[in-house]
């Protein structure tokens, strides 16, 4: 197996971004400077081996997280949700973003069914208001994988369910964000989650109620979505509160969310 690498940008550039929030601001010409800098003489010989270092999560200081509810046709029948004509829309709190390979802890008096959801992430990386549906791809910064981490008993005993998805934690992202040239098409991607060697969900973004640009052009009809804002799209069906028994993540459980194209994101678990 090939061991992990990466050039640091601090050791071949003069200004680097701090992070990506910072990347993004800086535009198609600070992306370039970066793309310049790792394709030239200067990153030659420079990849560090990764074994020993921690991942962040992805996605640094977004101005703002927002998730999609019931997005695919199964998870949404499922979890016995209706796909409503009109999106179903929460926030995501900045405290519950981490990383690859991160430990997510959760109070077992609190939450006794925690349940996994693949999704795909999307960073928009120019400010998008009043965009139509053609154009909405345009704002695309890039792609993650998103792991929508759920407390099932907090969603159904609460009229809103941005609580139950905020734990510390609960929304890993990562490893990496692919730029969004790299993904021709979006609505072709594949997902998939692994428990403790169990494939439970198997499904495509194709199958989305809604598209990526849809979701851009309906969020943009009322308010501007702000440059690095994170968007995690909606998960497909095979959710572990649907299953008979139910398969919820446990203690020491140990859970993998995977898009073609993108990566694959684990999450260790501890009930504390």
């Amino acid at each position: 197996m090939v061991a992990e690498a990466a050039v640091f940008l601090d050791e071949i550039m003069e200004a680097p971004p701090r992070d990506l929030q910072d990347l993004i601001e800086r535009g198609d010409a600070g992306l370039a400077e970066v793309r310049e800098a790792v394709e030239g003489p200067a990153a030659a010989g420079r990849l560090t081996a990764l074994d020993g270092y921690r991942h962040a999560s992805a996605v640094l200081r977004p101005p703002q997280i927002l998730a999609i509810g019931a997005n695919y046709a199964a998870h949404a029948s499922e979890l016995k949700l209706r796909s409503e004509t009109a999106m179903t829309v929460f926030s995501l709190w900045p405290n519950s973003l981490t990383g690859h390979e991160a430990t997510t802890t959760w109070p077992g008096d609190i939450a006794t069914q925690v349940d996994y959801e693949a999704e795909l992430g999307v960073v928009i990386g120019t400010p998008a208001k009043g965009v139509a549906a053609r154009d909405a791809l345009e704002h695309v910064w890039g792609y993650t994988v998103v792991n929508d981490i759920t407390a099932r008993d907090l969603q159904f005993s609460e009229a809103q369910w941005s609580r139950c998805k905020s734990f510390d934690g609960f929304t890993p992202t990562g490893p990496v964000v692919v730029t969004a040239d790299e993904i021709p098409d979006p609505q072709d991607l594949w997902l998939t989650t692994n428990l403790e060697g169990r494939i439970l969900q198997d499904g495509s973004t194709a199958d989305m109620v809604r598209s990526v640009a849809e979701i851009i052009e309906y969020l943009s009809r009322t308010a501007t979505i702000p440059a690095g804002t994170l968007i995690s799209t909606g998960s497909p069906g095979g959710a572990g509160y649907s299953r008979t028994p139910p398969v919820f993540l446990r203690d020491h459980a140990s859970v993998t969310v995977s898009i073609g194209g993108i990566g694959s994101l684990t999450t260790r678990c501890r009930v504390i």
